[in-house]
């Protein structure tokens, strides 16, 4: 074939990010390739012949699900404890929060309208930020496993292990977000003398409620998946029940609070939505 008497291609069907992109994906798996053998990811024993029959009978035992009156009155006690579980966490969470948020952002210190904050509330501003470093770098599955010993098995171990962990993640994610925001109506508070709670509720809430409360909302359905989790460490909810059901190899029961889970999550999901539909 003639290769001068194809047809010229249009310049518009050309991608003149071609190269580029082929060279970034291609570097990007020269790097991850040693980092998929150090953690032994083989993706393809998945569908080994012997591992394809034990995942058959692993999921055959998923059906029917659980249906008997008792057993859906136990899961609907335990579900309503693991909603109480995160929504307690999240609300001693939000105290450890705001506090930390209205100290640690920047744009509501005094010192630093001049330009360069002052010693003082510099130092207690970096302290405070390592404190919700701290807090937010234990998982709170190794929180929920130092309460256990400390509270004894139940609700209160999972309520402050999220209250801790999820309290770091709050307060640093609040402080961002408003000090991302514009300054100036807050500037301008903290200028002619109002308050830090002052400055906050009239300056900065209004122009960042929507996304506050949009990672709140979505922070309290990470913290009802989390308290599903802590309870396979005996902190309660419908977690626990989950793991006993697995250790009794009852795959009906398993099925069914998977499906409660799920649930759960959507029921989370449409609340963040409303939410976000009446504070837009």
């Amino acid at each position: 074939m003639n290769v001068a008497a194809l047809p010229p291609v249009d310049p518009r069907l050309r991608d003149p990010a071609l190269w580029p992109r082929l060279a970034w994906a291609s570097a990007a798996l020269v790097l991850l390739w040693p980092l998929a053998v150090a953690c032994e990811f083989r993706p393809w024993l998945l569908f080994e012949a012997e591992n394809l029959r034990v995942t058959g009978r692993f999921l055959a035992d998923f059906l029917p699900p659980a249906l008997g009156a008792e057993f859906l009155w136990m899961v609907a006690r335990e579900t309503w404890r693991t909603v109480a579980i995160a929504t307690a966490g999240i609300t001693l969470a939000l105290l450890i929060a705001l506090p930390a948020t209205l100290l640690t952002a920047r744009v509501l210190s005094v010192s630093a309208l001049s330009g360069r904050m002052a010693r003082g509330p510099f130092l207690l501003r970096q302290a405070l930020r390592w404190s919700l470093i701290l807090l937010r770098s234990v998982p709170e599955l190794v929180w929920a496993l130092v309460f256990v010993r400390v509270v004894g098995l139940g609700p209160t171990a999972g309520v402050l292990a999220i209250a801790l962990t999820y309290g770091g993640m709050l307060g640093k994610v609040y402080s961002e977000i408003l000090d991302s925001g514009e300054p100036h109506a807050t500037e301008t508070l903290l200028r002619n003398g109002s308050g830090r709670l002052q400055a906050f509720f009239y300056g900065l809430l209004p122009q960042n409620a929507g996304e506050l409360t949009s990672y709140t909302v979505y922070r309290w359905e990470c913290a009802i998946r989390s308290s599903v989790v802590l309870g396979f460490v005996g902190a309660g909810g419908l977690g626990q029940q989950l793991d006993s059901s697995m250790k009794m190899f009852s795959g009906g029961e398993v099925a069914t609070m998977l499906g409660v889970f799920v649930g759960l999550v959507a029921l989370a999901d449409r609340v963040s939505a409303a939410l976000r539909r009446v504070l837009a």
